[in-house]
């Protein structure tokens, strides 16, 4: 038996249009959109990095131990 109980993760488009900072000191970038599915159930988030313009995929659980912007 599991005592664990489930986890909410947040709805990934959502997240569109919020941003974010790589950890406590990193760039800014911006939730672009929702990536795909990765095979292990994980979803990847496009992200557009302020600081060069470049659009890379981030995993969704990075995202989300990433602090806000404001």
């Amino acid at each position: 038996m599991n005592d664990m109980a489930p986890v909410s993760l947040p709805n990934p488009q959502g997240l569109v249009g919020t941003w974010r900072r790589f950890g406590q000191v990193g760039p800014v970038y911006e939730i672009v959109s929702v990536g795909n599915a990765l095979v292990d159930g994980e979803w990847l988030m496009r992200v557009r990095v302020l600081e060069t313009g470049e659009e890379i995929d981030y995993r969704l659980a990075d995202v989300l131990d990433d602090p806000r912007e404001r």
